[in-house]
């Protein structure tokens, strides 16, 4: 039985503005899901119809099985919510709220002071754990949230931008957080930054404009744009670089070689295997001594997949609108139908 799932889930507000548009999401137990999109795509909205915060203007969200409403306090005592930028009372301090939060929850004395004082630690906010909230930066505020999220050990995390406005340390924190809970719990986390998701999920739906324009897997939505290119860093002087270059340009596979500098563009046929035809071009260097620094391909990056889902999106609107069938960017299957 699907953890999350949603038939038609359509939000309008006052009749003026589309915040989600006939989403239809599963989300499997054990899984790292990622809601991918740009800021304003309805992401927020979603999260909040899930928590039965506000109410659908048409369709259907569940979670464990049973329909959400406002009054679901028995799923939402299974779920932690981390919403952006958290707030929290300014004059309370972590322990005071963390227990505040507790008793919310129902757990007796002897449960939940053993668990405020594990989390303060595993957030690392043992230092701060009596200072007043109100002097505390992002990083702690968010911090602090993630803690308050996993007070009543809840079997789903459902995390809004848990990212935003962290500094690199703060994210890589959180996103190592995240694959270590993505462990033992289900996880929906939303996101902006293409690389969060890359980074720690496993599943994804791509939220635009409030549709669902894609849900699969990581690994398909990179395979989507499935170009054959790779980009290369090399030093050496002019001469032998320009041999090396016609060198593979004669290789079995390779269609066009081209060098800029010492930034060289090699494409090669799209059936070639990637690691074959990127074997034959280093051996080349190494034989006529030129000197590969780096090696990026764009093979079917997230940023990249993403962008193009957008483009195919907006440029299919009308059709889909009229019951056509759902964008798919070049070559792969898997987008939402809405």
């Amino acid at each position: 039985m699907p953890i999350i799932e949603t038939q038609n889930l359509t939000k309008i507000w006052a009749n003026r503005v589309i915040a989600l548009n006939g989403v239809n999401l599963t989300v499997e137990p054990g899984r790292v899901f990622g809601l991918l999109g740009p800021n304003g795509a309805g992401k927020t909205t979603l999260l909040k119809l899930l928590l039965g915060l506000q109410t659908p203007t048409a369709g259907v969200a569940r979670m464990f099985g049973v329909r959400v409403t406002p009054n679901a306090a028995g799923i939402r005592q299974r779920v932690g919510y981390l919403p952006t930028n958290p707030r929290f009372p300014p004059t309370m301090t972590p322990i005071t709220y963390l227990d505040l939060v507790g008793q919310l929850f129902g757990m007796g004395r002897q449960e939940r002071k053993p668990r405020l004082a594990s989390l303060i630690r595993a957030v690392d906010l043992l230092g701060a754990a009596s200072r007043p909230i109100k002097g505390f930066s992002t990083g702690m505020m968010t911090r602090l949230g993630i803690a308050a999220s996993l007070m009543n050990d809840p079997e789903l995390l459902l995390w809004d931008e848990p990212t935003a406005g962290l500094d690199p340390a703060g994210r890589k924190y959180t996103l190592d957080l995240i694959r270590e809970l993505g462990r033992a719990k289900t996880i929906l986390v939303s996101s902006h930054i293409l690389s969060d998701i890359d980074r720690v999920c496993e599943d994804v739906g791509v939220l635009h404009d409030g549709k669902l324009i894609y849900c699969g897997s990581v690994r398909d939505l990179k395979r989507t744009l499935a170009r054959n290119d790779v980009d290369l860093e090399v030093d050496g002087d002019d001469v032998l670089l320009d041999r090396w270059v016609e060198a593979v340009s004669r290789l079995p596979a390779v269609l066009r070689c081209e060098r800029t500098g010492d930034a060289v563009n090699v494409l090669f046929e799209p059936a070639a295997p990637l690691a074959a035809t990127l074997g034959a071009i280093l051996a080349c260097a190494s034989e006529m001594g030129v000197t590969v620094h780096s090696v990026v391909t764009t093979k079917g990056q997230t940023e990249e997949a993403f962008l193009r889902l957008l483009e195919v999106d907006q440029s299919h609107g009308f059709q889909r609108a009229y019951g056509g069938a759902a964008p798919v960017a070049d070559g792969v299957g898997g987008a939402a139908e809405g």
